[in-house]
């Protein structure tokens, strides 16, 4: 097994103010956050009770996109807002289906680092990497990923309930063209999005509480979130609710269904 970390070793954790991270790893039920987050959290189901499900759903989507690149021949991915282990991690789920993929992990949570080990987990035939920085520099991630993927041959590139945390005014979209004009023709972009297209009320609320503790939401309509795959060929379905992205490649995450999961999801092939 060959295993890379790099990055910062020693990172101050702040937990003065919530962090979507830990948040996130609130909501799928793991111990690895504080109470700030919990508190936080606790907020954001009492505007909207399907966060939890929301989650869920977006792990789910990850697992099932990479089950489907991998069947399709895919052999490297960059996982950029990794967030805190929860197994089955990407890396799991591409070696499960091909044993020699190559993974590299980005966040800039330094909780995230402190669990990198557990991301580091590859087959014998496989490497994993995990690399600590934000993706609002693209080209330290890219650098670090140079280290260990082939940037001659296709990569998935997956940014998963990343970039609602990106803000118009720091250029999410041209973000994600700077991260993809690195990559070769054949790579695929992988992201799921959060959006206040169907509780534009809730939406607003959950927007201002974030922003008085810190946290940038930029929840962007369905037409918004298709801009990130301008020129990319979509993977039927296309743009879809995320647990309707090829469902029967994974399992239906519980409460799925009782509403409208306000979130976007898609995978496009750079051409």
């Amino acid at each position: 097994m060959e295993c890379v970390m790099t990055g910062q070793p020693h990172v101050e954790i702040d937990t003065s103010k919530p962090h979507p991270a830990r948040m996130y790893d609130w909501y799928l039920g793991g111990k690895d956050n504080y109470p700030v987050d919990e508190e936080m959290g606790r907020q954001m189901l009492a505007l909207d009770p399907r966060v939890p499900v929301m989650a869920r759903v977006n792990r789910a989507f990850m697992h099932r996109a990479t089950r489907w690149l991998a069947g399709q021949g895919v052999r490297q991915f960059l996982d950029i807002g990794t967030g805190i282990p929860t197994e089955p991690n990407l890396h799991q789920v591409a070696q499960r289906v091909a044993a020699d993929a190559r993974v590299v992990y980005c966040d800039n949570d330094p909780i995230v680092l402190a669990h990198a080990a557990a991301l580091l987990r590859s087959t014998p035939e496989g490497v994993t990497e995990y690399l600590q920085a934000d993706v609002r520099d693209p080209a330290a991630i890219v650098e670090g990923a140079r280290k260990v993927l082939d940037l001659s041959q296709p990569v998935a590139l997956s940014l998963i309930a990343l970039l609602h945390f990106v803000s118009d005014e720091d250029g999410a979209h041209e973000l994600v063209n700077r991260l993809l004009a690195e990559l070769p023709s054949g790579s695929y972009l992988v992201m799921t999005h959060a959006t206040a297209d169907f509780s534009p009320e809730e939406s607003e609320a959950a927007t201002a509480k974030l922003k008085a503790a810190g946290i940038t939401l930029a929840l962007r309509s369905r037409a918004e979130f298709a801009r990130f795959f301008d020129g990319l060929e979509l993977v039927e379905p296309g743009v879809a609710i995320v647990p309707e992205w090829h469902p029967e490649l994974g399992e239906p995450v519980p409460g799925q269904e009782e509403k409208v999961i306000p979130g976007y999801g898609a995978v496009g092939r750079k051409l």
